[in-house]
């Protein structure tokens, strides 16, 4: 049996766990997928968080990415990451930047974090003009900052988290050099129209030109980028045979090898799926998140390998495999049909016709705007979200 086939089937544990910590944030995205900006007062504790991690060490679940919104805008964020480290359990955390100082740097860096740190600083242009667009003033040069900062501490091989969008795709010969300059590695992720992201999808979504210049380049220049599953899509441009295919997982892995938990303890099938329609349990109400990887039947149907529907019936099915699961759902597509970004055109009847396109389940967004606002959101006019105090820790009791 292929390597693929029995992540088809699913495994014992995951192999990339997400964690979003926290729904609080300085920032306000215009494309976050969990529209994170205020914090949910239901959080969990630290208590429950240090249980969470407990219960990974026994799953000899390897490492877990945590996010959120900004994970480090929690009080005990760092309490819970040496609480990891100790347990043998390796963190990967996205942040903005905005909590990293010389002395967490320095930290980070340290023999306490025993090499199981890694850290990924976001970063959506490579120039302040473009990151700001959609991260919101100043958050370029606190980017820059924290870079600097891991750099100076002798923190090696941190990570440049960048979301592809119709606005960056020019400037990856830019990232990389922004990598090369930070003794950092590059990563590039894929937008997709869930959360803020499906408001903006039309505008930021890389067009049919620059998926192919991105595909190329990746080809080309790619051997040290990290990609994991983002672009999968684009293997069609490939042959059949799936021998254009780019490193990383060559398949969809919600439910499989891939899921995540939210700030209060709601398993999902797929990071870029924080919809009920992917929702597994409750880590809290379920048994634990053991229980819920294990049972779960939205995950046991997703591990059944998939027999039917239009993209099977494609000669470059086995290279990408159908596409990304969240993409087709948050723009009203079928799950068993071709993804949005199809490289080989098969979704442009689809999108041309009649869709349902879901709401939202849930939106953390500030209702207020703030100085960090991005362009974008300000050529928005957005319905209030709540009458709830703006503070991203509002509510919160350590």
């Amino acid at each position: 049996m292929k390597l693929v086939e029995h992540f088809e089937l699913g495994l014992d544990a995951p192999i990339c766990l997400t964690w979003e910590l926290t729904y609080a944030c300085n920032l306000e995205c215009a494309h976050c997928l969990s529209s994170s900006g205020r914090r949910d007062p239901r959080e969990l504790t630290t208590e429950q968080c240090e249980a969470v991690i407990d219960e990974l060490q026994r799953m000899q679940v390897f490492y877990v990415n945590i996010g959120g919104g900004e994970p480090t805008i929690r009080p005990d964020f760092w309490h819970l990451l040496e609480y990891a480290v100790h347990h043998q359990v390796g963190v990967k955390f996205s942040t903005n930047g905005v909590r990293l100082t010389p002395e967490r740097a320095a930290f980070l860096a340290s023999p306490a974090c025993g090499g199981y740190v890694d850290v990924q600083i976001s970063l959506d242009g490579a120039t302040a003009e473009v990151n700001d667009y959609v991260r919101g003033p100043g958050s370029f040069d606190t980017a820059i900052t924290a870079l600097q900062n891991l750099q100076d501490a002798g923190f090696t091989d941190a990570k440049i988290s960048v979301v592809c969008t119709r606005q960056n795709i020019g400037q990856l010969d830019e990232f990389q050099a922004l990598a090369d300059r930070y003794g950092a590695t590059l990563r590039l992720t894929r937008l997709r129209p869930s959360g803020r992201g499906a408001d903006v999808w039309d505008e930021l979504h890389p067009l049919p030109h620059q998926q192919r210049e991105l595909y190329d380049w990746l080809m080309a220049k790619g051997d040290n980028v990290l990609t994991g599953d983002s672009f999968f899509h684009l293997a069609a441009f490939g042959p059949a045979d799936g021998s254009g295919a780019l490193p990383g997982l060559n398949l969809c892995g919600a439910g499989r090898v891939v899921c995540l938990i939210d700030p209060v303890g709601d398993v999902y099938a797929c990071p870029f799926a924080i919809h009920d329609q992917f929702h597994a349990g409750n880590l809290l109400t379920d048994g634990g998140f053991g229980e819920v990887w294990r049972t779960s039947p939205l995950f046991q149907e997703l591990r059944s390998p998939q027999t039917g529907g239009a993209c099977t019936q494609c000669a470059h099915y086995d290279s990408c495999r159908g596409g990304c699961m969240a993409a087709k759902f948050f723009t009203g597509l079928p799950l068993d049909g071709p993804d949005p970004e199809c490289v080989q055109g098969h979704s442009e009847l689809a999108l041309a016709g009649a869709r349902t396109v879901p709401a939202a389940s849930q939106d953390h967004s500030k209702s207020n705007p703030t100085r960090n606002q991005p362009v974008m959101l300000k050529l928005m006019t957005r319905p209030p979200v709540s009458d709830c105090a703006e503070s991203p820790l509002a509510g919160f009791v350590p």
